[in-house]
């Protein structure tokens, strides 16, 4: 973990916003510091606790949510007082695990947000209104910055590269009790198999595994996330998003949504249940070093002369700030 430095910089002088849910999440994303900042004063009115540092070349401050406060909501009121309190901040990042759509993904993988069709990166599912014939959503939310974008296809146009860099990060920054892949069989079970008991899978039957596609080799996926104020823990109505999606999405997840329209960013999550009864919590630290590792890797390629061009996230949507100084 990086030891901190006595260095005195300004609130003005980061530009990359860091949010994620857990204490996990936020444990993760600390030891992919390269320095770490003394705490800055804040302005009445927020009540963040943020981390400051360097990774890579740039100034990150990262900010988790309030104990036992998930949800879009306290995800969106995180952001708001981030970006008022560090007025410079140009690139927004949500980083920790999310629940995986195991047709797409396994357990351990990275999923990382990028517009699909004409869908932004993050859809929020639970956005609309019910009519006779269902369930209808309404409604968009903003993609990231262009820059963003452009380093996310640059990003994974150099996969193999990327991946061993990754690699290295979760080998070099994190301890072994995180780094290492839980021992846990990774199983999908079909939606109609319920889990049967205790914290683990070892009394469920294997032969009610979902049949899919082998493995792929890097595990990082770039498509649709679904957002909503809903944990989803029922494998049938996770395949019911799937089905409603057109069988985009690859994530599902509670605080990004939160974020898009005020606080535009790439989400990265990595994948520790599959949104079902049998959830457990053996690959939560795994998942959230690797998708932390991922966010460090991704900032590698995004150069930081081109962030200081961009018009900082405070001037986009300062009339959504939910406090005044």
């Amino acid at each position: 973990m990086a030891a901190a430095i006595a260095i005195p910089y300004a609130r003005d002088d980061y530009t990359v916003g860091w949010v994620c849910a857990l204490p996990t999440e936020l444990t993760a994303a600390i030891y992919m510091l390269k320095e770490r900042h003394p705490d800055l004063k804040l302005p009445r009115g927020d009540s963040n606790a943020y981390i400051l540092g360097k990774m890579g070349e740039h100034n990150v401050v990262i900010a988790g949510l309030p104990k036992g406060r998930t949800g879009t909501t306290s995800s969106a009121t995180v952001a708001a007082q981030m970006i008022s309190s560090f007025p410079n901040i140009k690139v927004g990042l949500m980083v920790g695990i999310g629940s995986g759509i195991p047709q797409k993904v396994w357990l351990g993988d990275v999923v990382i947000s990028a517009p699909v069709d004409d869908r932004p990166g993050v859809i929020q599912w639970d956005m609309g209104r019910a009519e006779d014939k269902g369930f209808v959503q309404t409604g968009s939310l903003n993609p990231p910055a262009k820059l963003l974008l452009s380093s996310l296809a640059k990003f994974e146009a150099e996969q193999i590269k990327v991946h061993a860099s990754m690699m290295e990060s979760l080998a070099k920054q994190v301890p072994d009790y995180y780094f290492k892949s839980p021992q846990p069989k990774d199983i999908a079970y079909e939606s109609t198999y319920q889990h049967v008991s205790g914290n683990d899978c070892s009394q469920c039957d294997d032969n009610m595994a979902l049949k899919r596609e082998p493995r792929k080799r890097h595990g990082l996926h770039y498509g649709l996330v679904a957002s909503g104020n809903q944990v989803i823990k029922s494998a049938e109505q996770r395949d019911k998003l799937y089905r409603q999606f057109d069988e985009k999405i690859l994530c599902i997840e509670t605080e990004a949504a939160g974020l898009m329209n005020d606080f535009p960013c790439i989400v990265i999550r990595g994948i520790s249940d599959y949104g079902d009864s049998h959830t457990n919590v053996a690959w939560q630290e795994y998942a959230a070093a690797a998708a932390a590792a991922c966010a460090k890797t991704f900032l590698d390629v995004v150069p930081v002369s081109e962030v200081d061009k961009l018009e900082a996230v405070k001037s986009k949507y300062m009339f959504h700030i939910p406090f005044k100084r």
